[in-house]
């Protein structure tokens, strides 16, 4: 696609990027079929094609409107347009430049303002996010079921944490919401991370890993966090650690881009490089292990029957599709049946409250596909799509660690 870029952009390391990625596409339309958004609206403008379009003008110097801020918006950065697409063209790179660029030129309305403002300043921070908890638990008989599920009750675990006594070692991050809500996910994975010969100790010093605020434009605010969590992860790798493991699909994702954002600051390019190339999902880590995992199960009770949802991040972002489902097979699991696998749930960070009219259809129509095979437990591998799928659905939810750890021997 040929592209002019206006004066104002044509001279930054954005502009050049953008128009990189602009030239790869010949706008096939391979990617409708795969957007979510399209599949529900129908319209060519809420497709990648479209925004792709969209974005194209904004970058010629088009004047720019709240109706092209909309169709920017009600994207769900699920990238499964990327996986589509036969010329490779990034457009999730290139809607993080798109975003920026309008959030520059567009004025949002105060309630917009105040709600993406509120979610930056609240969600990543633990200890707010605790006590904003601990306050919405107080009204939690009168919440919707979408959004009473995930406000359920936590109890710290009671298995103590695995003693680092292996050659082996990985540092566990434990991220911002999964940490509150469901700190049992990290000491599963660390249970069978011991039950195959590696050590898994907690990242300290970390914080949120930067997606939230990157996929709200708040861009500054993003690399402050990623260069807070480079910081303390560094002597720590220095100390041995062979990798920075994640149980969050999308903050796995999110470390893979920390060399790539941080590439231009001297002070932090060399090092935040070297964990992008350590950054984990804990399926990565846990796969080369299956022979070894496989025996530790042997003798562990009759299978359950699982419906397995492979989050965006995880299919898409990481291209780890199936390797999930490899492993709960060889574990023993029952993978019950499950439809458009490669659809988005309708979490994907903050959209679920940005733009919950679309959030809840995606919702309806995942449900509905995980539950056709009648299975016992559904799994996943993000607490975004754990909390989401949870609140629609009465079937247990659980992160595909937590199934396998259940099966180690006590």
């Amino acid at each position: 696609m040929r592209t002019a870029l206006a004066d104002f952009v044509r001279d930054t390391p954005e502009g050049a990027e953008a128009q990189s990625i602009l030239r790869a596409c010949v706008h096939c339309g391979f990617c409708l079929p795969a957007c979510p958004t399209y599949q529900l609206l129908g319209d060519e403008l809420d497709s990648p094609r479209g925004r792709i379009y969209l974005m194209k003008q904004l970058l010629e110097g088009a004047p720019v409107s709240q109706r092209t801020q909309l169709h920017l918006d009600r994207c769900l950065t699920c990238r499964a347009c990327e996986s589509a697409c036969p010329s490779g063209v990034q457009y999730g790179r290139l809607l993080d430049i798109g975003r920026a660029l309008t959030e520059e030129r567009v004025p949002r309305t105060p309630v917009s303002a105040a709600k993406r403002y509120l979610l930056r300043k609240l969600v990543p921070h633990r200890r707010r996010l605790r006590a904003l908890l601990g306050v919405a638990r107080l009204a939690r008989p009168w919440l919707p079921r979408v959004w009473a599920a995930p406000l359920a009750a936590v109890h710290a675990p009671r298995t103590p944490w695995p003693a680092a006594r292996h050659a082996r070692h990985v540092l566990l991050l434990p991220g911002c919401v999964q940490a509150v809500i469901q700190p049992g996910i990290d000491l599963a994975a660390a249970r069978v991370l011991h039950a195959v010969g590696i050590s898994a100790r907690p990242a300290s010093g970390t914080g949120c890993c930067g997606a939230l605020a990157q996929h709200l434009s708040a861009h500054a605010e993003a690399l402050s966090q990623a260069r807070r969590n480079v910081d303390a992860l560094w002597p720590q790798i220095e100390a041995g650690a062979e990798a920075v493991v994640m149980t969050a699909s999308a903050c796995a994702a999110m470390l893979t881009e920390y060399g790539r954002l941080l590439r231009d600051e001297p002070h932090y390019a060399a090092r935040a490089a070297r964990i992008s190339a350590l950054a984990r999902d804990i399926a990565q880590v846990v796969a080369p292990e299956r022979a070894a995992l496989t025996a530790t199960l042997a003798r562990t009770p009759a299978p359950s029957r699982v419906a397995f949802h492979a989050p965006c991040t995880l299919q898409h972002a990481l291209r780890l599709g199936g390797t999930v489902e490899e492993l709960l097979s060889g574990a023993g699991f029952v993978l019950t049946p499950v439809t458009d696998r490669q659809q988005c749930c309708g979490s994907a960070g903050t959209y679920s409250i940005l733009q919950p009219q679309l959030s809840a259809r995606l919702l309806a129509a995942k449900v509905a596909a995980l539950e056709s095979g009648r299975p016992e437990v559904i799994a996943t591998a993000n607490i975004g799509c754990l909390t989401h799928i949870g609140g629609g659905t009465a079937v247990p939810v659980r992160h595909w660690v937590e199934l396998l750890a259940q099966r180690l021997p006590p």
